[in-house]
């Protein structure tokens, strides 16, 4: 079975490092694109059809919330795991207002909770 194609999303370089470090971390998961803002996400996720979008909420431009929307509406959408700093509860609320397949803490996430919500998620 093929990987599982990756595009991480944040305008922080230390957080995009570290979600990459997770994911090359995981077995059966590959980074294939890097974004810094909402427009950037759209462009690569057109470009490059990635099967999982690993989506901060706070991006410049267009954020996470409005670029994961625009993602899910698509035609044969990725799926869209949104991550931030705030807490499970809010993210809730996030993953109920885009249709994001889920939502993960940055402080929680690791190669267990991607394996988790990819099984969780996936088509």
């Amino acid at each position: 079975m093929a990987d599982v194609r990756v595009l991480v999303v944040d305008d922080q370089a230390p957080f995009r490092r570290a979600m990459t470090a997770v994911v090359e971390a995981t077995d059966g998961f590959e980074v294939v694109g890097l974004a810094e803002s909402g427009e950037e996400c759209l462009e690569a996720a057109a470009r490059l059809r990635p099967d999982l979008v690993l989506m901060d909420v706070n991006l410049p431009g267009i954020d996470g919330l409005e670029a994961a929307r625009r993602l899910v509406a698509g035609d044969e959408p990725p799926v869209v795991l949104l991550l931030s700093t705030y807490d499970e509860e809010a993210g809730a609320d996030f993953v109920a207002e885009t249709g994001a397949a889920g939502y993960v803490t940055k402080s929680a996430f690791g190669p267990d909770r991607l394996e988790v919500a990819w099984s969780a998620a996936a088509p």
